[in-house]
């Protein structure tokens, strides 16, 4: 596809700086594999609460918990609940999402690998306080099947009904199970969800040539703008780069450049899971796993303007 032929970014959309983020929550090691990421925030009554993905390397652990924490500065978190793997007869966990219910309430959303397999499904969580959230409350989402595996899961109340963007992971070639793919789903309550369309797919030849996971959907402007993490190879899976789609309406986006649009300085470039938060005087905070110079993974966090601009040297950082 021709960058010609490719939409322009809104204006408005908050883009992050990459090199001027605060770590917010560090890796539980130091090295490749030990991660801290995946965030899924909110912001209620003045107070921020983040949930996020820990992780180890394969063999000593991978995704071993969920955690929630709270934030009255939305850089320094206090852990309030953590769920982890053996909560939900898990291998590994993935990202959750986070959401405040229209009435009030609390979910979460958290992915699972059925051990030993490719496997993975959705459950969700439902607590009247995030403190409270606990795996014996679960509730199958999205179960997954044998030819496809769902997780990651951005879960948006929008306009009066409940819209889903899933990673799905094609399994019926097993030495490609990497392979990944965002479909779009709508539902009348958080719970039973309806399959709508294709979201977003790889692009032969380009750097997301093995895949689009949608990580944030911005709904602030006139237009929906996703970020969205991609990568070329099997190579350069858990260290995906970070592209910037746009789309006529929720259930299909088009990226805006050939190119990787956001990825670290350091490393291996990985910059991936992207979620964004919008403050009450107009500006938004961001959330990002980010590879730093050790290999290891940063969440990190940082407040900026939505401009809409994408400098030239965020594509050119690594």
């Amino acid at each position: 596809m021709s960058s010609s032929r490719t939409p322009t970014l809104p204006d408005g959309v908050p883009v992050p700086t990459v090199t001027d983020g605060t770590v917010a929550i560090a890796p539980p090691g130091e090295g490749s594999g030990y991660w801290a990421g995946g965030p899924s925030a909110q912001l209620v009554d003045g107070i921020f609460y983040l949930a996020y993905r820990v992780r180890r390397p394969i063999g000593e652990g991978r995704g071993y918990a969920n955690v929630v924490a709270r934030s009255e500065d939305g850089v320094h978190f206090e852990t309030i609940a953590v769920l982890e793997k053996d909560d939900f007869g898990a291998e590994s966990l993935e990202r959750p999402s986070l959401v405040h219910t229209p009435d009030g309430k609390w979910r979460l959303y958290i992915s699972s690998n059925t051990p030993h397999t490719k496997h993975w499904w959705v459950d969700m969580l439902e607590a009247d306080n995030p403190a409270d959230f606990s795996a014996a409350s679960r509730v199958t989402v999205l179960p997954g099947d044998d030819t496809e595996a769902v997780k990651d899961v951005v879960i948006k109340y929008h306009e009066g009904s409940w819209h889903m963007w899933a990673t799905c992971h094609p399994l019926t070639d097993p030495d490609a199970t990497d392979r990944m793919i965002t479909r779009y789903a709508t539902s009348a309550d958080g719970i039973e969800w309806t399959w709508e369309s294709v979201a977003m797919t790889g692009r032969s030849g380009h750097w997301d040539s093995r895949g689009a996971r949608l990580a944030a959907v911005y709904l602030d402007g006139d237009r929906p703008v996703a970020f969205y993490d991609g990568r070329a190879s099997f190579e350069e899976n858990y260290e995906e780069r970070t592209g910037i789609a746009v789309g006529d309406d929720l259930t299909h986006f088009t990226a805006i450049s050939d190119d990787v649009d956001l990825q670290s300085p350091w490393g291996t470039g990985g910059l991936r899971y992207i979620d964004i938060v919008k403050l009450p005087d107009g500006d938004y905070r961001l959330y990002y796993e980010l590879c730093r110079p050790d290999g290891a993974h940063d969440l990190r966090t940082e407040v900026v303007a939505g401009t809409g601009e994408l400098r030239g040297d965020q594509r050119a950082a690594a």
